[in-house]
């Protein structure tokens, strides 16, 4: 899988964003703020790869972004420190577990990348203290392992309310607003957002898009918060035609997403 760039946002206020392929199925991205040069990094999985690009882009990195404490989010740290002196942010409630924190960062503190700023959003459900990072201004969100495109973590130690309140969080953010996720997990959650949901025709012909994208080992990413309203079953724990044939037109949305949850954890298709 090849890297890619994309530019997003006015002209006067400008976010680089490169998607940096890690271990088997992991992105880390590398985002650099035009306006000034500051460069970051979100989850850095492994130093090696990260650090070709830096290099190669002139040596710089200024913040390395922390989501949440899982190995393959936070092995490459010391190692792009050490090279490069960057300081490193992360959850307040995770300090105990992740790397050593120049910046302990709780709900809706901001983080400065130049001139661009980023607010930290709460999102516990994968695991207790998970963040994810948004740049309003540019409406890029960095969300790791709690929304996936068509998809969204296991619940490693949070519970299924928990979860769903943080997806609802997400979920509420504008339309527009571009998902940079943590892993390329997308062709498996298309095919089981199809089990749950096969008459959605939104998701039908973005599942058909997702085939081709990775069958010329394109990245699926970015997704849109529009985007995975319409098509994935983890946002959609409302849809009557999902609880209809999950048999629980009853049940509370948290109770339904639990179900979908728990189907996906077995699925095998």
């Amino acid at each position: 899988m090849h890297a890619v760039s994309l530019i997003v946002g006015a002209p006067a206020l400008t976010l680089s964003v490169e998607i940096v392929p890690l271990l088997a199925d992991n992105y880390g991205y590398l985002l650099s703020d035009l306006a000034t040069g500051a460069v970051a990094v979100v989850d850095p999985a492994e130093a090696g790869p990260l650090l070709d690009r830096i290099r190669a882009r002139g040596g710089r990195l200024d913040w390395i972004l922390l989501t949440h404490h899982h190995g393959d989010h936070v092995a490459g740290t010391a190692e792009l420190v050490a090279a490069t002196g960057a300081k490193v942010a992360g959850a307040a409630a995770d300090a105990h577990r992740l790397p050593p924190l120049d910046r302990r960062l709780v709900e809706g503190d901001r983080l400065e990348l130049g001139r661009a700023s980023a607010r930290i959003l709460a999102t516990p459900g994968h695991t207790t203290g998970h963040i994810a990072y948004l740049f309003e201004a540019t409406v890029d969100l960095f969300c790791a392992d709690t929304l996936f495109v068509m998809g969204c973590g296991r619940l490693i130690e949070g519970d299924a309310p928990t979860m769903w309140a943080s997806l609802e969080k997400l979920a509420a953010l504008p339309p527009g607003t571009k998902v940079w996720c943590g892993h390329e997990y997308t062709l498996a959650n298309a095919r089981f957002a199809l089990s749950v949901d096969p008459d959605n025709e939104a998701l039908r012909t973005r599942a058909r898009l997702v085939e081709r994208l990775r069958a010329e080992d394109r990245p699926t990413v970015p997704s849109t918060i529009a985007e995975e309203r319409a098509t994935n079953p983890f946002l959609r724990a409302r849809d009557p035609m999902i609880r209809r044939r999950l048999g629980l037109e009853a049940a509370t949305d948290p109770e339904v997403f639990a179900a979908l949850r728990r189907a996906k954890d077995g699925f095998r298709g």
